[in-house]
């Protein structure tokens, strides 16, 4: 090619790229300087102050905690994602309908993170009427340890019962046998009484223990206290212990009318106890979006939205996996978790690493999921670099505090982004 030529073609490619690198001058280099110099200047822009919002970043107690919450979010977030989307890649080669189960699977990128915030927030709602989560561990832990009958009742004030630190109600004076046990209780709503219930009466007199449980309350105020007016039920099911001299001696149940009985006991100095089994509140679950587990909470929706990508990908990886190298490791008696282990995954290990790679730089970045999942009060135990910055920069108005965060989360994030790009440069010379 001749000289004048050589330029011509050069002058050409020039004048093609050079509204792309206006663009990329524009868009991205002059932002990244600026973002550098304003980490070197005060709030305001306008004083140099050199590394000064370097050292109050990494003194300060918010930034350590976001530091290591991104370290949790990248050790785990990615390695469940990849695991999950092996898991299912895998799994879409044995099932029927593969396309509606790649599907499914993967509808959940169609959504932004704002409105998969917006789910989980009603997903990990404390109340069990309203959160899923919730509804569901409450029903497998209530069918292995039924709630107490008549949580929150307790007792009027001087009616001669006590009310015990463990929520148990017993008796205050000795009770004897032949003498009808009182045991009013208050605080119980009408809704809690249980349809069995039949209408509450005195024991008759008779040997041993007797007593009755009544719920002590007519609407408006209405009868006497401590006394089972016509209208009070009796309150069914409830555990009942006699005690003497500091041991238990007796045990029963109330039946409809609430009334209990322990013929075989003589003589006196008992006392009678309900259970704290009886009114302890029921179990609600668990506080998802709680200082406690916030974190793991939000890396669970994280995992839902992204697990769909991982799936793709790897199925993608999977099927350019040559089926000679499969089916001769059947044909040599492999079982099919030796072909997975010594075949398969190795084989598709490079598209492991790298969707692993993309979902850590995805992590270091995250933000509006933690924004709009995590309340108000649990946001600084769910903190991370992104929403550092933001409150930084536009809730204490610290541009400079801000910028220096932006750079420290450039400088995470750019080591993926080379070796991300150095790979897919291999590629394409292969």
């Amino acid at each position: 090619m001749t000289r004048p030529r050589a330029r011509r073609h050069r002058r050409t490619a020039a004048l093609f790229l050079a509204p792309a690198l206006v663009i990329l001058c524009v868009l991205v280099a002059y932002p990244i300087l600026h973002t550098v110099w304003l980490s070197l200047h005060d709030p305001s822009g306008s004083r140099f102050v050199g590394l000064a919002n370097y050292a109050e970043m990494f003194t300060s107690e918010d930034t350590r905690r976001a530091l290591t919450n991104n370290a949790i979010w990248v050790v785990v977030a990615p390695t469940v994602v990849t695991v999950l989307g092996l898991t299912f890649a895998v799994l879409t080669e044995r099932v029927r309908l593969v396309n509606a189960f790649r599907l499914a699977l993967f509808m959940p990128m169609a959504i932004s993170f704002l409105a998969a915030g917006v789910t989980f927030r009603l997903v990990y709602d404390e109340d069990p009427n309203r959160g899923l989560l919730n509804a569901a561990i409450v029903a497998v832990h209530d069918s292995f340890a039924p709630p107490s009958p008549y949580p929150g009742a307790t007792v009027r004030a001087e009616s001669g019962l006590l009310a015990d630190e463990d929520g148990a109600i017993s008796t205050t004076g000795a009770v004897g046998a032949g003498r009808p046990v009182l045991l009013p209780l208050v605080g119980l709503p009408a809704d809690r009484v249980p349809d069995r219930a039949e209408p509450a009466a005195t024991p008759a007199g008779g040997p041993g223990v007797r007593g009755v449980v009544w719920r002590d309350f007519l609407r408006g105020g209405a009868g006497t206290p401590g006394v089972v007016d016509p209208g009070e039920r009796g309150l069914p099911g409830l555990a009942v212990e006699v005690w003497r001299g500091g041991e238990l001696v007796a045990e029963t149940r109330t039946d409809g009318h609430g009334q209990f009985a322990v013929p075989e006991l003589a003589g006196g100095g008992y006392t009678v106890r309900l259970a704290a089994g009886n009114f302890t509140e029921p179990f609600r679950g668990l506080t998802w979006l709680g200082p406690g587990l916030v974190t793991p909470a939000i890396i669970g929706s994280y995992i839902w939205v992204w697990a769909g990508f991982a799936m793709v990908v790897i199925s993608a990886g999977l099927a350019s996996i040559p089926r000679e190298a499969v089916e001769s490791a059947r044909v040599d008696g492999a079982t099919e978790w030796q072909v997975l282990r010594l075949v398969t995954i190795p084989l598709v290990r490079p598209v492991t690493v790298v969707v692993a790679v993309t979902l850590g730089i995805n992590v270091l970045k995250i933000f509006d999921l933690v924004m709009v999942l995590a309340p108000e009060s649990a946001q600084p135990e769910a903190n991370v670099l992104g929403l550092e910055l933001y409150h930084a920069s536009f809730t204490q108005l610290n541009t400079g505090l801000g910028s220096a965060l932006a750079v420290l989360l450039f400088t995470l994030v750019l080591p993926g982004m080379a070796w991300r790009a150095r790979v897919l440069r291999r590629q394409e010379s292969r």
